[in-house]
């Protein structure tokens, strides 16, 4: 089954108008993505950099899953490209790396003007970190990193599993090369909110609706890859016993 291929899924920039460009004034990115699960090879981020330059734009890049990469390869950072540093910042947080999640502790890397902007609104607003939750961070971040690495393969595991398995009821989709997040069509005849409802109705499996992302989500449903083997093939053995997709 191939890869999903990154280029579907990422922005256009010869398609944003020139009054687009000319309104905006801050671009956020998100890769590896949720909910797509697409990646972002380093020449989007050259473009996005170009781009950046060239209508005035900063970008703010939302690394989460940043560790979670696929068949030997990581995903690559924003900060990876020339002169990303210029105009933007990229945000990290151990939530995902390091099974942080609520913890809510993470950081900004990039431009030095716009990190002390957001160092002064975070004083304004928010309060420090429990002193617990940094040293556990900083245990994280300094200490070894099998744990991630042990992540990873369990996460590639079932990706591979649940990917069989949805070929062996001929519900054709490409591999995530990222994330935890699988972006799956929705079979003819149903829109992505019918066809989650009749998941759950009728195989009792609960998928998010991709219109619950946005327009562009229509025609997709998300799955996520937080169950072990067993129970993924046992919620696509459910599935196939419908016969959507033969």
């Amino acid at each position: 089954m191939p890869l999903l291929e990154s280029n579907a899924f990422l922005p256009d920039y010869e398609a944003v108008t020139a009054e687009d460009r000319e309104k905006t004034k801050l671009m956020f990115l998100n890769y590896p993505n949720n909910p797509t699960s697409a990646t972002a090879p380093l020449s989007f981020y050259e473009d996005t950099v170009e781009f950046a330059i060239q209508n005035q734009i900063v970008v703010a890049s939302d690394f989460a899953y940043g560790a979670i990469g696929f068949d030997g390869h990581r995903p690559v950072s924003f900060l990876q490209a020339p002169g990303a540093k210029e105009v933007g910042i990229e945000f990290y947080t151990l939530s995902k790396t390091y099974n942080m999640a609520g913890w809510r502790v993470g950081f900004a890397l990039g431009n030095a003007e716009i990190v002390s902007k957001i160092n002064l609104l975070q004083d304004h607003i928010y309060v420090s970190l429990f002193g617990g939750i940094q040293a556990a961070a900083t245990e994280a971040l300094t200490g070894s990193q099998e744990c991630v690495a042990s992540l990873v393969s369990r996460y590639e595991s079932r990706r591979n599993a649940f990917y069989d398995a949805l070929s062996s009821i001929g519900w054709q989709a490409s591999k995530p090369a990222g994330s935890f997040f699988s972006w799956l069509p929705v079979p003819a005849g149903y829109t992505s909110a019918s066809f989650a409802d009749l998941l759950l109705r009728e195989a009792k499996v609960a998928v998010a609706p991709g219109i619950g992302f946005g327009s562009h989500g229509e025609g997709y449903v998300r799955a996520g890859l937080l169950s072990d083997e067993n129970r993924l093939r046992e919620a696509v053995e459910r599935i196939g016993k419908l016969n959507l997709f033969k």
